[in-house]
């Protein structure tokens, strides 16, 4: 395959390398595209070119004109796109006040997505406490929903029946003795998530690390993102979440959400939206 943009460094997999070579073709056409120029761009046998387009088009990411038979990007390619610019604004938009919760709480501040049953962080702001315990939470990493403060607080935005949806498939492990281990007590504690308009987290993920979360909203009233405050127990106990962590937490949530275009009800309390 002709590498007449970047060099590839370190080790890569060809397969990946030729469908990603496809789908930047694709990308700029203004129009479909034949097979055949498609292969001749890319530098493949068409055998090879018709093999990757296949397994693009079955993933979403190709379409195929039923008429001329020529491809162009599919939906997931602009889904995934629109996703990549949504999360550079949120990041950009977030990061300030990230860096104040820090600076507030001197613990580890997060920002998390939520992608199928999984919470994916984008951003952190680490403690500036000299004894940091060891935590899931870094930025790429990526888990389960379900036993997570973030975690939580985004699963609160889906309806009951998306949410039994995502998890139909899903093996619940108990990393502790106080993770959710079932889909009904998961949803049940989702309700009280929506009623709190936050959620916590006592050692569900990790042994004595705490997590208090909050919802960040945007212009449609759905939740984009949380931000949450981490750390251990022994620094993070009830009383203090609550009468120091959560108010700033929930102040941060609404600054980001307000400037993602939210519009707090006169209450002004970032609850889930169910």
């Amino acid at each position: 395959m002709s590498r007449s943009r970047n060099e590839t460094p370190g080790e890569t997999v060809q397969a990946v390398n030729r469908a990603l070579a496809l789908l930047e073709i694709l990308s700029t056409e203004g129009d479909s595209i034949a097979l055949s120029k498609l292969a001749k761009e890319a530098n493949l046998k068409l055998t090879t070119a018709h093999r990757l387009i296949n397994t693009l088009m079955y993933k979403g990411f190709v379409q195929q004109d039923p008429v001329t038979l020529k491809y162009r990007l599919g939906l997931k390619a602009f889904e995934i796109g629109i996703a990549a610019m949504s999360a550079m604004d949120l990041t950009a938009v977030a990061r300030p006040f990230l860096k104040e919760l820090a600076a507030q709480t001197t613990e580890t501040t997060n920002l998390a997505i939520l992608d199928g049953h999984e919470v994916v962080y984008v951003d952190q702001i680490e403690s500036t406490n000299m004894v940091i315990v060891k935590m899931f939470a870094r930025i790429g990493n990526r888990g389960p929903a379900y036993c997570t403060g973030t975690g939580k607080v985004l699963l609160a935005d889906l309806s009951e029946e998306e949410l039994r949806r995502r998890f139909a498939a899903v093996d619940f492990i108990r990393f502790t003795p106080q993770t959710i281990i079932s889909i009904d007590e998961l949803s049940a504690t989702l309700k009280k998530i929506r009623r709190d308009g936050y959620a916590l987290d006592f050692s569900e993920r990790d042994e004595g690390v705490t997590c208090v979360a909050a919802p960040i909203k945007n212009y449609e009233n759905r939740v984009l993102a949380a931000i949450s405050v981490s750390g251990p127990l022994h620094r993070m106990g009830d009383e203090r979440i609550r009468s120091e962590i959560l108010p700033c937490v929930l102040d941060a949530a609404r600054n980001i959400s307000e400037r993602l275009g939210y519009h707090y009800p006169v209450s002004g309390s970032p609850a889930a939206h169910g």
